[in-house]
Parts: structure tokens; sequence; C-alpha cells
């Protein structure tokens, strides 16, 4: 039973090790020729399609039973699913609602709205140490805190009240 545990022959190692630097190969190719879009700052979606595309990378170099065709065509298919879903969610809102979170307003004019860091659960902790990067002191001082879709706080120092383009889209906003 334990014989195998460790090295079993170097057939089966030069294969991993092959597979393993094409199906990469193949990965970065792909990823390459879809653009920028598939490597950017992730929402939830995106960080889905990265898992698995580590997964079958996984999959490809160690399982004797999927060739690198079967790698290079599953990644091939999650790459052309992640494109193809934002290129519906850029032409369509429904389509973009669907598969992306709204960004969520988490301090308005200096008032941190508690609801909205419960629902996001995000503490006030993060808040300060958001606002302590930006080099801000105190969060009277900020116009605008927000939740983006990836995940990220985004602080708004100014404010146009006369028009707040940058807060249209984000949840709880009310000009």
């Amino acid at each position: 039973m334990t014989e195998n545990l460790f090295f079993d022959n170097w057939d089966s190692l030069l294969r991993t090790f092959a597979v393993t630097v094409m199906a990469y190969l193949v990965i970065v190719f792909l990823l390459r020729v879809s653009g920028k879009r598939t490597l950017s700052k992730m929402n939830a979606f995106d960080f889905i399609v990265t898992v698995a595309l580590g997964s079958v990378l996984a999959t490809v170099s160690l399982n004797k039973d999927v060739t690198l065709a079967d790698g290079a065509m599953s990644f091939g298919v999650l790459i052309f699913m992640q494109y193809l879903l934002t290129w519906l969610s850029v032409r369509y809102k429904a389509v973009k609602r669907l598969v992306t979170c709204q960004p969520a307003l988490l301090l308005y004019k200096g008032e941190v709205l508690p609801d909205a860091l419960q629902h996001a659960r995000v503490t006030l902790e993060e808040l300060h140490l958001r606002a302590r990067k930006e080099g801000i002191g105190d969060l009277k001082e900020i116009d605008a805190m927000v939740l983006e879709a990836t995940g990220e706080i985004t602080v708004i120092s100014k404010i146009n009240t006369q028009s707040p383009r940058a807060l249209q889209e984000v949840q709880n906003f009310r000009a």
C-alpha cells in the first residue's frame, strides 16, 4: 500500500512534468488572447472562473485519465464563457445585475450607514483602515465610502453635489 506513496516511476513523473508545462502554456496563451478583462480585479464570477481554471490545471497535471486536449478544451470553454458573460453584461443591464454585485454606499457625508455596514458585513474598523490608507484621519472628512463589486472600499473625499455621477449606480444612494 505505501510502496507508491512517494514515487511510482519515472514515466509518471515525466508525464506530470510535460503535461503540466504544456497545460500551463495553453492557459497562458488563452488568457493572453482573451484580453485584460480576464485578469482584472475580480468580482464573484471572475473569482469562480479563476478557481475553476486552477482546478482544471491541477486535474490535467495529476489525473492520467484526463488528456491535455481535454484540459485545453476545458480552459477554452471557461474563458469563452467568461468572455460571453462579460460581453452580455456590458450590453444588457439585466445580465450585469445577474452576474455582478452592485456597489454599496457605506458612508455618506461623513456619516456611517450602520445598516449598510451590517448588510455588507464590513466593520467600522475596516472603514478606518481604508481612511488611514488614504491619509485621512477622520471619517467626517470623507464625503462617501463605497464597497465596490470587487470587494474594494473606495474613498471619495469630495462629491460634486450638483451632479454626483460617480455614485449613480451605488446601492443606497439617493441624490
